[in-house]
């Protein structure tokens, strides 16, 4: 059997060590990262790197390797990627699961404003707040590009590059991230709105909580849904049982 793992998350990273735990003869496990980040927390077995050519360029290489089951583990913001395994999935007759961690819900005291787009997120600024703390990664700064007279923290793992904030400062950085660093930070910069990502987990949750207790609104973008009927588990260790129940699964013989 060959399983694909389409990754980069750490969902993906434990599906990766618990199918490395305890080798399955007969088992192939290729995880795959799409190399947008430097340099990546590398899961055990074999990684290839790049991207596949769309939802064709996919099938034909899950119809080249004999792919047996494909998992979509990428991060809940990586909507294009997903449609295409479905895409892919479907056209080389592919069983395919998502893997999603849970996204984040408001509890009380917060103060959410939910929105559907970066750009969304940019045009509600500057009736929220001045300090903005940004954490949704250096892909998509362009919608921020024209608010020049807000100012902007900027949290990535790596260096953004234009076009972007022209009042901005760049932290980089990685997850997971500690509720005692996320208070200090959003002290030490007077930030008064946080936007973010619904990501989900518990890496880059505690700037949540950190901005309640402090009373910073929070500017959260809705993540996308997962393709029509994809079915979805939350946990890696979920994915690891629907592969054993698959007929080509070694154990299963």
């Amino acid at each position: 059997m060959h399983v694909l793992i389409l990754g980069g998350t750490t969902e993906a990273r434990r599906l990766a060590e618990l199918l490395a735990a305890e080798p399955v003869p007969g088992l192939r496990v290729t995880n795959s990262l799409a190399g947008r980040v430097s340099a990546p927390r590398l899961p055990p077995g074999e990684v290839r790197v790049g991207g596949f050519g769309g939802a064709d360029g996919l099938a034909a290489w899950l119809r080249e390797h004999e792919v047996d089951a494909l998992i979509d583990a990428t991060h809940p913001f990586a909507g294009r990627i997903s449609f295409n395994a479905a895409r892919a999935a479907a056209t080389a007759h592919v069983p395919l699961l998502a893997l999603r961690r849970p996204g984040w819900v408001p509890v009380a005291g917060d103060d959410w404003r939910e929105v559907e787009s970066l750009e969304e997120a940019a045009r509600s600024l500057p009736g929220i707040g001045r300090r903005v703390f940004l954490t949704t990664g250096r892909m998509g700064l362009a919608a921020f590009a024209d608010l020049t007279d807000l100012w902007f923290l900027v949290r990535s793992v790596d260096a953004p590059e234009p076009p972007h904030p022209p009042r901005m400062e760049v932290l980089l950085d990685r997850g997971p991230f500690t509720l005692d660093g996320e208070r200090e930070l959003l002290r030490r910069h007077r930030i008064d709105v946080v936007v973010t990502k619904d990501s989900g987990g518990a890496a880059t949750a505690p700037k949540l909580r950190a901005a309640r207790e402090a009373g910073v609104p929070v500017v959260v973008v809705r993540r996308p849904p997962v393709p029509d009927g994809v079915r979805v588990v939350a946990e890696s260790e979920q994915a690891l049982r629907w592969l054993a129940t698959r007929p080509a699964f070694p154990a299963a013989g």
